[in-house]
């Protein structure tokens, strides 16, 4: 039985962003202002409307292995120039549900997301609330280092169940979730995956995706389970974006967890955002 007990943590928290063997190479064309210790940076002396020179595009995939969230802010673009910039990092992810989305896609690359009340991704603000609609995101693999060494033991070699449809599934018709059912079946991954470039262990399970662990009863899963979201959760492992006017993230989500927060109703948050196909998830 997995010890899943939280344990009081007295005194200051170490983080480290990179794991010690990842060299970092000082910035001379950005200038990176950090949001937290370990994840999020906003980046100065950056127009997504210019063609960056490969100094310059180095310094960017530098920057988003170290901080995993960019935030570029006053980035006056079209949704073009927003693909274009996507289109740096590899190609566009057709998101399989965006026509659940909202009724009005028009753009199977540009997804956008509006409520009233892979690799990476990028989301730009196209109309925002006067006040709330902040974004949160979680360092991975910060949460990983967290845990008890025994525990981190035991979750290397898991292997977890994902599932859409409780999820995107929920605003479908019971014959769209079983028609689409058959194109996207559950898949597993590792509960514990290594970032492909910085080759650092993350948590890869999630709330809104996540079943079950393979080969574990329903009861241990869902304590194993719910002690790693817990992890998530605390501040040290978080930054929070205030949206403006033209402001764009993106972020890495190999190594990632964000959440939108719900705080601005009957006010209306409209975003674009573009997916970059990932790679296949592979563990300790």
């Amino acid at each position: 039985m997995f010890d899943v007990t939280d344990h009081l943590r007295i005194g200051p928290t170490e983080l480290r962003r990179v794991p010690e063997s990842f060299t970092l190479r000082p910035y001379e064309r950005l200038r990176l202002e950090p949001l937290s210790p370990c994840i999020g940076a906003e980046v100065h002396g950056f127009d997504m409307r210019d063609q960056p020179d490969e100094a310059t595009l180095a310094e960017l995939r530098q920057a988003l292995l170290e901080w995993k969230v960019l935030f570029f802010r006053d980035q006056e673009v079209s949704r073009a120039q927003q693909r274009d910039f996507a289109a740096l990092w590899g190609p566009a992810e057709q998101h399989p549900f965006f026509n659940y989305m909202r009724d009005d896609q028009d753009d199977e690359e540009v997804v956008r997301i509006a409520r009233d009340g892979g690799f990476g991704a990028g989301l730009r603000a196209v109309e925002l609330p006067p006040c709330g609609g902040d974004t949160l995101w979680a360092e991975a693999g910060a949460a990983y280092d967290g845990l008890p060494e025994g525990l981190r033991e035991r979750i290397d070699p898991l292997v977890a169940e994902h599932d859409w449809r409780t999820t995107f599934g929920m605003a479908m018709s019971a014959e769209d979730r079983d028609r689409l059912g058959d194109r996207f079946p559950p898949v597993r991954h590792p509960v514990v995956r290594i970032h492909p470039e910085t080759g650092r262990r993350t948590l890869f399970v999630n709330p809104f995706f996540t079943q079950h662990i393979v080969g574990l009863d329903a009861e241990e899963s869902d304590a194993v389970l719910s002690r790693l979201y817990r992890e998530f959760t605390r501040p040290e492992y978080q930054c929070r974006f205030r949206w403006t006017p033209g402001a764009i993230a993106f972020w890495d989500n190999r190594s990632t967890q964000h959440y939108a927060v719900s705080d601005y109703a009957p006010q209306r948050r409209v975003m674009d955002r573009i997916s970059i196909a990932g790679d296949r998830p592979f563990g300790p």
